[in-house]
């Protein structure tokens, strides 16, 4: 006979809980937990981060660096943070920096900042869709002052519309300060919608989210319409900075720059670089993020050029990198020190951190594209990876 997980209608975040929890797995299972259930987190900071609560998934943690990086809001030497069970990819990463640390540095940029929420309106017809499209132009000041009633941090920065049949799309665009903001603005395009069908005729129903948002999905609009931080990394490499750390003349290197771009295309993939989710996933599980977000947070935009003085120009586009400093799980204990190693928890550090991850996933496009070029991929792997016999 099936028996429920135990919980605690008065207090469920405690170690007890978690210890009740346990025994009640092993004797449903046989498992033994008893690594699961050794943890330095203070069980009671857990509400709203987890339910049924019974130990830590525990993640190697490495660091990599120093990381050079000439950006608007970081600026200066950090050592990363990296959470990862593959073998050679904190060193790949400590290669990159190496490279681009002796290079001069990474150069980054945010262009864009907005997180969305996308409701859906139903009509009779398309010709009252496309009336009711107007009357939101028309109105927006007022839906925007609906909206942020509910939040101190949200502000809503314009509403993109989208039409077809006899339902209107519409894109809620929010910045939300140091959170990734998805709850946020969630609640603020709330208010705002049954506020609109509160006084708009003829509106059959809404849905709150349509999927156009997109969420925790790759999708191309978040690649031409920023959903998260819009940031790109760069940085020109000398010739013989190439040929002496990643042992690949500049040559090589951008004929296979050309023949990936070549393969990209035809595989129909949502980024020509090489593996951007690496950092990206080994920093957000490090620092607290929501890694489903990596879905979204790998799409990129790779380019490359040999400049006329022989040199190497290189960059990485992230359109939708979703990233936060403050909220969700980056309070907890672990993922709140490795914030701290980057200078990057709480109140306006979420740029500065954005542009951080940016600069560390062009150090990983450098090292692995060279191990490529150099040929010595494959032997790295039966080095220090997994590979190993």
């Amino acid at each position: 006979m099936s028996r429920s997980v135990p919980r605690s209608k008065n207090d469920d975040y405690t170690d007890k809980m978690a210890t009740t929890r346990r025994a009640f797995l092993k004797e449903q299972t046989g498992a033994s937990l008893d690594n699961v259930g050794k943890y330095s987190i203070d069980v009671s900071m857990l509400p709203g981060n987890i339910e049924n609560f019974i130990g830590v998934a525990q993640v190697p943690l490495g660091v990599a660096g120093p990381l050079l990086v000439n950006g608007e809001h970081a600026s200066g030497e950090f050592y990363v943070p990296l959470a990862t069970s593959e073998g050679t990819l904190v060193a790949s990463y400590n290669r990159g920096m190496k490279l681009l640390h002796a290079a001069g540095g990474v150069k980054t940029t945010v262009s864009d900042d907005a997180m969305q929420r996308a409701p859906v309106f139903i009509f009779d017809d398309a010709r009252e869709a496309r009336e009711f499209g107007e009357w939101i132009t028309e109105n927006f000041d007022s839906i925007k002052e609906r909206a942020e009633t509910s939040t101190r941090v949200g502000k809503l920065i314009n509403i993109e519309q989208y039409a077809a049949s006899r339902f209107l799309f519409l894109r809620f665009n929010f910045t939300t300060g140091d959170a990734a903001g998805m709850n946020m603005v969630g609640k603020a395009t709330k208010v705002a919608c049954d506020w609109i069908r509160k006084i708009y005729p003829n509106i059959q129903h809404y849905y709150l989210e349509s999927n156009f948002a997109t969420d925790k999905k790759a999708s191309q609009i978040n690649l031409l319409h920023t959903r998260g931080k819009h940031v790109t990394a760069e940085a020109t490499i000398p010739a013989r900075l190439m040929q002496l750390i990643m042992r690949s003349d500049i040559q090589k290197f951008y004929r296979g720059r050309q023949i990936i771009n070549l393969a990209s295309m035809l595989s129909g993939v949502n980024n020509n670089g090489a593996h951007s989710p690496n950092a990206i996933t080994a920093m957000f599980i490090a620092t607290g993020q929501d890694v489903a977000n990596v879905v979204e947070s790998s799409a990129a935009a790779v380019y490359a050029e040999l400049m006329p003085d022989g040199d190497y120009y290189y960059s990485i586009t992230i359109p939708s990198l979703i990233v936060a400093t403050y909220g969700g799980g980056t309070g907890l204990s672990t993922q709140r020190e490795c914030l701290e190693l980057l200078g990057c928890y709480g109140a306006d550090k979420v740029l500065k951190f954005a542009e951080i991850v940016a600069a560390t996933v062009l150090c990983g496009e450098m090292s692995l594209s060279g191990a490529i070029a150099s040929e010595e991929w494959v032997e790295a792997h039966d080095r220090y990876g997994r590979n190993r016999p």
